[in-house]
């Protein structure tokens, strides 16, 4: 009678440890080009939806509610202000507290690993224009994003970048509405999301 056979061949663990590593070898990538897509999109349905919460609390409030983007390391940071005297948020009446911040200033990459405001050097902006300017903050020169009583808005782009994908939550003044695009680098274009 012959013996039962215990354990595998040399060549039954080489085969599937090749096996494993080629797949491994074409997952990882994927995987990672994957989780950069999710968190991107993530990041601008996030600050679209912090910017529809600031227009409903400047309806609610009847006073203009902002969100100031700063400059800091590595990246913006913004924070959300209320009107305290009626003729709008505005830089100076911050810094002198007549505008109070309403909660904490906030940072994407904390939420957003790997995400960071900027536009690709080789991506046209959402109006098919090229330029050299790849920050991506796009709001005015005070980078206040100011939502009034009336649900009208500051018009604007704010550009976020991952490690490869590239989205914009543009800003429609006259509604103070919000549209999520993705840049496709395809067809070279940007499509709503």
């Amino acid at each position: 009678m012959p013996r039962a056979r215990k354990g595998f061949t040399l060549v039954e663990v080489l085969f599937t440890t090749a096996l494993i590593t080629v797949i491994a070898g074409i997952a990882l990538p994927m995987g990672a080009d994957v989780l950069d897509e999710l968190r991107t999109g993530a990041a601008a349905r996030y600050l679209a939806a912090r910017i529809a919460y600031s227009r409903m609390d400047a309806v609610n409030r009847s006073r203009s509610v902002a969100l100031r983007f700063e400059s800091s390391t590595p990246d913006y940071q913004f924070s959300s202000y209320v009107d305290g005297n009626g003729n709008g948020v505005r830089t100076a009446e911050i810094r002198s507290g007549v505008d109070p911040p309403v909660g904490v200033a906030r940072q994407l990459w904390h939420d957003f690993n790997g995400v960071h405001f900027g536009l690709g050097s080789d991506v046209p902006d959402a109006d098919g224009a090229r330029s050299a300017n790849t920050d991506g903050v796009r709001i005015g020169t005070a980078r206040i994003l100011t939502m009034s009583q009336d649900g009208t808005a500051t018009s604007g782009t704010l550009y976020l970048q991952g490690r490869r994908a590239q989205y914009a939550v543009r800003v429609l003044g006259a509604t103070g509405r919000t549209r999520v695009l993705k840049f496709e680098p395809g067809s070279r274009t940007w499509v709503s999301r």
